[in-house]
């Protein structure tokens, strides 16, 4: 592999570093080092990173670190004040911040697999800009009532102050999954902070007791551990909707108080007429997240049921068509049988409530699973526009992209999905996107680094598998792709060349038929 940038380019296989047509000396671990900042560009690369990735966990003192990153910065001529190449994000670490082009080794260019900053700049299908916004994480309410059946009501309370930050443009808001990894967690504010990229971070805590509730919530500076604002909310039970605005109105005011005289903060919606149907939901939704095909059979039992209390309860009407088209996109279910019924709820959530983003990200899993591209795409859109850090929208919106042909944009995509929600479940998922757009585009190095970064992060999830295994084959990588095949019909027992065929759905004849192709020659029948 080759990277291009600022009139220099490193050979990864020759392991060389070339400034025009004069080569430059480099000491082995300070290209090293240099291989894993552009690699990594997508983010910040703490000191940790680096001592676990270029000195493989062994003790290194400050003064070597610092050495070597000066002798890095020196081969590619940035200077320390300069820093157009290497830039130091204080009290973070270092991220590589140079546009780069990447070359296989055969020397076709390709756009990265992950694009770095400038990339992202450049995209005219950028819906969540990834700098100068505030950017916060709201950690899993505490339960306080001693009894772990009512976890749901406090997950519950979390996810929907999520929502009402996550409609305010100003607010970079990490999604729900790679905030609730900290649940039940003792983890320094100052971690969270590096670990997302935010810098203020809200916790609070949950006690239910009949038909009152008491909720507590306080503002972290995340980088000093300062509080920024705390209270204290004693409600009937039927008031929590109204506190939950409260609260998200108080988080903005004490972090943008003019940005916040500027826009009503009231997030709009339709609240279900039952705080049953509303239980049932959050219960859904943790088993939702799971991503496990046992989990969403429970999922949709329980969605269900609270439409069965409230038939026009939006948001549960969007999650069960949802669920249903995901399900068909693992291999659970069959598109063909859940088409009519998935699309069934998505236009009622979409009737019940067209404030609703997961009533437009529903519908826009249906018109893709249908073959309707435009008007997938215009729902995803839409999803985004009410909800700019919604990260499922954005990587279902990636993976549109892709199927359409266009393949860099669909890149993006899934790289803003991971910058939203950098520490998900669902993270597989994103690089699987992220991977196949590059197979997509006949980059199928990257897409089988890709796919391996996906498998890493969860085993089971099958895209990445996917991806892998027709990535392996069409690079040649034979033994690669065997491997890969008999991992997928592992998650995928149900997979073949028919299956392929019939339920990818790729816009384009030749895409489907390349896609085939590759399967076809990794041994799949």
């Amino acid at each position: 592999m080759k990277f291009a940038f600022a009139n220099h380019i490193l050979d990864t296989k020759l392991r060389e570093l070339r400034r025009g047509s004069k080569p430059i000396a480099v000491e082995p671990q300070v290209f090293d080092l240099l291989v894993y900042l552009i690699e990594n560009r997508d983010r910040v690369v703490t000191k940790d990173d680096l001592i676990a990735s270029v000195w493989h966990g062994r003790i290194v003192s400050d003064s070597t670190l610092t050495s070597r990153i000066n002798a890095a910065r020196k081969a590619v001529r940035d200077g320390g004040k300069r820093q157009k190449l290497i830039r130091t994000i204080a009290r973070k670490g270092l991220r590589f911040v140079a546009a780069v082009r990447v070359e296989a080794d055969g020397g076709a260019s390709a756009p990265s697999g992950l694009p770095g900053p400038d990339d992202m700049r450049a995209s005219q299908a950028a819906f969540v800009p990834l700098s100068d916004r505030p950017a916060i994480a709201v950690l899993p309410f505490t339960n306080m009532t001693g009894d772990p059946g009512q976890e749901y009501f406090s997950d519950g309370i979390t996810e929907d102050i999520i929502t009402a930050l996550s409609k305010l443009r100003w607010f970079l808001v990490i999604a729900r999954n790679s905030s609730f990894i900290y649940k039940a967690k003792s983890v320094h504010l100052r971690q969270i902070a590096e670990d997302l990229g935010v810098g203020y971070v809200v916790e609070g805590s949950v006690r239910r007791e009949g038909q009152r509730v008491r909720i507590t919530a306080q503002l972290n500076d995340a980088l000093t551990g300062g509080h920024l604002w705390a209270d204290r909310y004693d409600r009937e039970l039927a008031d929590v909707f109204a506190v939950q605005e409260e609260i998200a109105q108080a988080v903005v005011a004490a972090i943008e108080p003019q940005l916040y005289a500027a826009e009503n903060t009231r997030a709009s919606r339709k609240l279900p007429d039952s705080m049953d149907a509303w239980g049932l939901l959050m219960r859904a939704l943790s088993h939702f997240w799971r991503v496990t095909r046992e989990d969403n059979v429970v999922a949709q039992a329980l969605l269900e049921k609270a439409i069965a209390i409230d038939p026009k309860y939006g948001r549960a009407l969007g999650v069960l068509s949802t669920s249903h088209s995901f399900c068909a996109h693992m291999g659970w279910e069959d598109i063909a049988t859940i088409a009519r019924m998935a699309e069934r709820a998505a236009l009622a959530a979409v009737a019940a409530d067209a404030e609703d983003p997961w009533a437009h990200l529903s519908l826009g899993c249906v018109d893709l699973y249908t073959r309707r591209f435009d008007d997938s795409l215009a729902a995803f859109e839409t999803a985004l526009r009410l909800n700019p850090s919604f990260s499922l929208a954005q990587g279902y919106y990636g993976l549109t992209l892709c199927y359409c042909g266009r393949w860099q944009e669909g890149a993006l995509a899934a790289e803003r999905a991971l910058r939203l929600s950098p520490r998900d479940p669902l993270s597989a998922t994103y690089y699987g996107i992220a991977g196949y757009a590059q197979f997509v585009g006949r980059n199928y190095d990257q897409a089988i680094r890709l796919a391996r970064q996906g498998i890493r992060q969860r085993p089971d999830f099958v895209g990445a598998h996917r991806v892998l295994t027709a990535a392996a084959a069409m690079a040649g990588e034979e033994n690669t792709g065997k491997a890969a095949l008999n991992e997928l019909r592992r998650v995928q027992p149900n997979i073949s060349l028919a299956w392929i065929a019939s339920q990818i759905p790729t816009r384009e004849e030749a895409e489907r038929e390349h896609y085939v192709q590759a399967f076809r020659r990794a041994g799949l029948d």
